[in-house]
């Protein structure tokens, strides 16, 4: 049995759209696409004002015995550079990690004490014990908002150049 729709307004699309709709419209995508706009940000700016930023260019010979520790997966040393020195971390098998090992969160020309000793898997600041992790520098202390100054670093063979340019 088949059965018949006598209302002939039951299949009809509406395709027309007041104005009004159309406009409201428009304005929100206006205010969506301005507000994406000036919200966005470049992530390579430092948020951290607290450090002075300054040029790093240092090349690390991994067979020197004083880097003998960065060998293995796991090891770590301190090396000349950056602000207050540099704490390097042998990640996986080619990749290596290295911070500054001034504390992010305290100014090094007003407290001296600010360099960071690294007692695994943590970087300690000397001057409040707060903890930074060595495997990306994160803080792990309440009410530090910054992470650990991280620099680039690429090897080549058995050289490791550090910059952060």
């Amino acid at each position: 049995m088949r059965s018949e729709y006598k209302d002939t307004n039951y299949f009809k699309i509406k395709l027309f759209v007041p104005c009004k709709k159309i406009k409201i419209v428009q304005k929100i995508t206006l205010i969506l696409i301005l507000f994406l706009t000036f919200s966005c940000s470049d992530s390579n700016d430092d948020p951290n004002t607290i450090l002075p930023n300054i040029p790093v260019n240092e090349t690390i010979f991994l067979n020197n015995p004083q880097f003998i520790d960065l060998q293995i997966v796991g090891g770590w040393a301190y090396a000349n550079g950056g602000i207050s020195g540099l704490i390097i971390y042998h990640y996986n098998t080619n990749f290596y990690i290295a911070f500054d090992r001034a504390a992010p969160h305290l100014n090094p020309n007003e407290k001296p004490c600010s360099t960071m000793k690294v007692e695994f898997p943590f970087m300690i600041c000397d001057c409040d014990q707060s903890k930074f992790s060595i495997l990306d520098g994160a803080p792990l202390t309440d009410g530090i908002n910054y992470p650990a100054k991280q620099y680039l670093a690429e090897v080549d063979g058995n050289t490791l150049h550090i910059t952060n340019f």
